[in-house]
């Protein structure tokens, strides 16, 4: 497909090659960090060449392989994978003997994408941003098309791309204030990556304006993918069951570093500092607050961090992975697994929105709201301020200064029954009034492709 190339001046090339030296240098940096962290997650350490456009089995990449090209879709981390699933699947409906290259940036992502695979389908780890890892990674798959989810923005793939006639496109795309104004500080850099994308797809008009600004060539605003994601059914029917016998639940949903011992000095406070005391004021608060706890950290190499923050306070604690038939009485559950959310806000009746009590940015609430569970979010929203809003407006989410002040709201919310129905059927009728953004953006795709 033939494509108009951005013509990038003399500064910006000069600011590329820079970059690209940086890049190549930090080469080595990547390689201990990545072995560091295969420590607590293990797939960290699985084909670190390919990180480097390094393949150890054959590749053939030709159309003659299996009838088609690669599409190419690269979901960063855990939940632009999800959101990507969605689109795969329009996409497979609409690409005959379509062949997937799926590439991962996180271990969560890599793990979460397995289940996307068919025959003749290759998943990877993304190229590092370097000249030669991404020449190579391009030489290896030749894809036909590339598709960057949400945030995915890395000038050295944006320009080898476009100097191989591969038309890559960002989707479900967005743009925060924070990220706007990094970019524009690195104006020389952002700018020609932004203008040479074939095409932009964005999630809200603020984010299709300041990818405009920046040069992108915003084909439309179709709002967000995850609003057509399906909660795992078998996994929200088993929360469901398993919350019942027990008080009212409330989680703390995808919680951050620093969060949890927040939350942990809202039921301590007003205490001396002996830790019995400690203990026993939490366990009392836990009691008089008539609530359940659950806390799912973000990150899976923080869960026994977690869990022994709240043992030294004196907490009893009960982690999923150790859990059978139903979850055993504790005064907090921990959920350390992964790609069981389903199964947590099933078993939640509100939800705590994790990152966004700490300066953070927040996580996805609208998985919350695809399982009928509402959520109680702190100030710090701006990773996903469009779904935020929207939430608000619409009953199925709540804002709150403080955590402290999260806590009583959502257990408020938990013991009136008619305002927590009301909340739960808001969340329900949210997402189904905001779907469809995957299949009109896999409509534009695969015109694009086909024609």
């Amino acid at each position: 497909m033939p494509m108009t190339r951005y013509a990038a001046s003399w500064a910006e090339r000069v600011t590329l090659w820079a970059y690209g030296l940086v890049m190549s240098a930090a080469q080595p940096l990547l390689a201990r960090k990545l072995s560091k962290r295969a420590l607590a997650e293990p797939l960290y350490g699985r084909n670190i060449a390919q990180r480097w456009g390094y393949y150890a089995d054959p590749i053939d990449s030709s159309p003659s392989a299996s009838g088609s090209a690669y599409v190419w879709v690269h979901a960063v981390s855990l939940g632009e994978t999800r959101a990507a699933a969605v689109l795969v699947g329009q996409l497979r409906e609409r690409i005959p003997g379509m062949r997937l290259l799926l590439t991962h940036g996180t271990a969560t992502g890599l793990a979460q994408g397995q289940s996307l695979l068919q025959e003749g389908d290759r998943q990877v780890w993304q190229p590092w941003d370097s000249p030669k890892a991404v020449a190579r990674f391009l030489a290896n798959f030749q894809p036909q098309m590339g598709v960057l989810m949400e945030t995915e923005v890395w000038p050295n793939l944006i320009a080898a791309c476009a100097q191989a006639n591969v038309p890559l496109y960002l989707v479900n795309a967005r743009l925060n204030e924070k990220s706007y104004s990094q970019a524009l500080r690195f104006a020389w850099l952002a700018r020609p990556a932004y203008a040479a994308l074939a095409g932009v797809w964005a999630q809200s008009a603020d984010d299709a304006q300041r990818l405009a600004s920046l040069g992108a060539a915003v084909q439309a605003v179709e709002g967000n993918f995850k609003y057509d994601a399906t909660p795992d059914a078998t996994q929200l029917a088993r929360g469901r069951t398993w919350r019942l016998g027990h008080k009212p639940v409330l989680m703390f949903a995808s919680s951050r570093e620093g969060e949890e011992q927040m939350l942990l000095s809202v039921l301590e406070e007003n205490v001396s500092n002996t830790p019995m005391d400690k203990a026993h004021l939490a366990i009392k608060k836990i009691a008089c607050l008539g609530v359940q706890l659950l806390i799912v950290p973000r990150h899976p190499q923080r869960f026994e961090a977690v869990a022994q923050l709240f043992e030294a306070a004196g907490l009893r604690v009960s982690r999923r992975s150790t859990w059978t038939q139903a979850p055993a009485e504790a005064d907090v559950w921990i959920g350390d697994s992964v790609g069981e959310m389903a199964l947590y806000f099933g078993l939640a009746q509100v939800a705590l929105l994790g990152g966004s009590f700490a300066p953070l940015g927040g996580q996805n609430l609208i998985e919350a709201a695809a399982c009928g569970c509402p959520v109680v979010m702190g100030p710090h929203t701006f990773n996903f301020a469009e779904a935020a809003e929207v939430s608000l407006a619409a009953g199925s989410a709540f804002r709150a200064e403080h955590l402290q002040d999260a806590v009583h709201l959502a257990s408020d919310l938990l013991h009136h029954a008619d305002r927590l129905e009301q909340s739960t059927q808001a969340a329900l009728a949210l997402c189904h009034a905001h779907q469809g953004a995957a299949a009109r953006t896999a409509n534009a795709l695969s015109a694009r492709l086909l024609h």
